[in-house]
């Protein structure tokens, strides 16, 4: 281990032992909240919606994986993109007891109160914490939030790229531990946020991006996404850090995709969540893609395109360091093999400028290489063939792999300040 990571370790060590007194109740002196568990919201729609049926007076069991311990954590409930108000009968927090089942420890059920009631109604737009809620748990543990409603959103928040298998069951069944008629959908609804009690200084970083920050071609309930690997990472070098993957796949920098655009989402998923000190964000290779399969990649176009896709950098870096959160900007990884994009070479050469620019621009804290992990030294502009899942575009787990080995730890061990 670094000298200064080792420094870090025992900064953190001896803030926990000053704060070993510290209770359930709000933040002190010594703790503060921290983001342990995270994702980004938006609209689903389609076959990604939860069928109405199934929220009328149904539970609802999804399952989630610290990545942080604690003693003390609360719940974050999400109406961010509903039209009218949430109303949530009751819910529940444990800890799960097997991968892709909807059991959980009998032993850890506690109940999710709001303001100390059960029940809690959410505006349209809003999103509610829970009470805080002592439940120990490690680093690495999963966690099963499960709810109760009546009656369904008039519009659904949620997160379809789970790779996590969720559970539904009709009827009220938040506080029992089996639930063996359980039906399945790999979706998140309404969940936006786990976090800790953790002594003051501790680290937490938001991955931020498109599919690749998702996880795109992992496997369900396999926690194999490059986030994960670094979670673990993380555990193997002794750093205590929160990693929250708010990645939505498909998604654009500039212009709205399968979610809301990166730029618009920046306040909710990255500078508003707790304990936040530092940002990685990965973004543009569907900026780029898009325009060229839309046709629009005239040489002004891109040229365009590119100036603004720096400015919308330039943009989140000030944003995050005016919170005191440094910002790693991780170059864009090659998909010249892509069938969906099939770009052309001047469209090689326009990521190629972006990532010089993101490399040597001097606008990010550090920069995260994941274009050198991933590419073949001897097509640089193509994915190496063992860590391509085989579309030319995104990752294996091989290549997830690689990326969480890719990020340069020192770049989490710099600026940050604590909110």
């Amino acid at each position: 281990m670094r000298a200064s990571q080792q420094k870090l370790c025992a900064w953190i060590a001896g803030l926990a032992l000053l704060a070993g007194a510290a209770g359930a109740g709000a933040a002190t002196p010594q703790w503060r909240w921290v983001a342990s568990w995270g994702t980004a919201q938006m609209v689903p729609e389609g076959p990604n919606e939860l069928p109405a049926a199934q929220w009328r007076d149904g539970s609802l069991r999804q399952v989630v994986r610290a990545s942080l311990g604690g003693k003390v954590l609360r719940v974050r409930v999400s109406n961010a993109f509903g039209t009218a108000p949430l109303a949530l009968e009751a819910a529940s927090i444990a800890r799960a007891v097997t991968a892709g089942s909807p059991d959980v420890d009998a032993a850890t059920i506690r109940p999710l109160t709001f303001g100390g009631q059960a029940a809690v109604v959410i505006p349209a737009g809003a999103e509610y914490y829970s009470d805080p809620v002592e439940l120990p748990h490690a680093a690495g543990t999963d966690l099963a939030v499960s709810y109760y409603f009546k009656g369904e959103p008039a519009r659904q928040t949620g997160h379809p790229g789970s790779r996590t298998t969720s559970f539904t069951l009709a009827g009220r069944h938040e506080a029992e531990a089996k639930w063996p008629e359980a039906g399945k959908v790999v979706r998140w609804y309404a969940l936006a946020d786990i976090e800790v009690q953790a002594p003051r200084g501790t680290a937490a970083v938001v991955a931020i991006g498109d599919s690749i920050t998702d996880g795109y071609g992992t496997t369900t309930d396999g926690n194999d996404r490059w986030t994960d690997f670094l979670v673990a990472r993380l555990a193997r070098e002794k750093m205590t850090i929160g990693v929250v993957n708010a990645g939505i796949g498909g998604g654009r920098l500039l212009r709205d995709g399968l979610g809301p655009n990166l730029a618009s989402r920046f306040e909710r998923d990255v500078l508003g969540r707790s304990g936040v000190t530092h940002a990685l964000v990965q973004i543009g290779v569907n900026d780029l893609g898009g325009q060229h399969r839309a046709g629009e990649d005239t040489p002004a176009a891109r040229a365009a395109l590119l100036e603004a896709l720096k400015v919308a950098h330039r943009q989140l870096v000030e944003r995050a360091h005016a919170q005191g959160i440094c910002v790693i900007g991780a170059t864009v990884t090659p998909y010249t093999g892509s069938d969906y994009y099939r770009p052309a070479p001047h469209n090689e050469e326009d990521r190629q400028a972006l990532n010089k620019w993101i490399r040597t621009s001097g606008v990010f804290d550090s920069v995260a290489d994941f274009d050198a992990a991933l590419r073949d030294p001897a097509q640089p502009e193509r994915l190496l063939n063992a860590l391509d899942v085989g579309d030319g575009l995104h990752p294996s787990i091989a290549g997830y792999r690689a990326m969480a080995e890719a990020l340069p730890l020192n770049a989490l061990l710099s600026c940050g300040a604590a909110k």
